[in-house]
């Protein structure tokens, strides 16, 4: 049980962190406008997180992943962070957070 605490509480860190992280374009966190799609974390407290971009072309395409990983793996008590891009299934506005629509106006 103390296990599933410490995975809990580390990824509740890793969720904190992702929603500091903006999309440069867009005024609402990463997180809360869905690109993230699953953040897995192993028993040796690696983490990997799948995530999308809003396009294939997105001109974040290159710093947005590495600048997840950087701020993830400051996370403490996180051992190492792969960030996984994919397009499957494509990013749309119904993957956004209601917070998120709110915030663009969208509700």
């Amino acid at each position: 049980m103390e296990e599933y605490n410490d995975t809990q509480n580390l990824g509740e860190k890793i969720v904190k962190t992702l929603k500091g992280i903006y999309d440069p374009e867009i005024p609402v966190d990463i997180y809360e406008l869905g690109l993230i799609y699953d953040v897995m974390i192993n028993t040796d407290d690696e983490v990997k997180i799948l995530m999308t971009l809003t396009s294939p072309n997105c001109p974040v395409a290159e710093s947005l992943p590495r600048e997840v990983e950087e701020k993830v793996r400051k996370v403490d008590g996180i051992k190492d962070v792969e960030v996984e891009i994919t397009f499957d299934p494509p990013w749309s506005k119904d993957l956004m957070s209601e917070e998120a629509k709110l915030e663009l106006g969208m509700l």
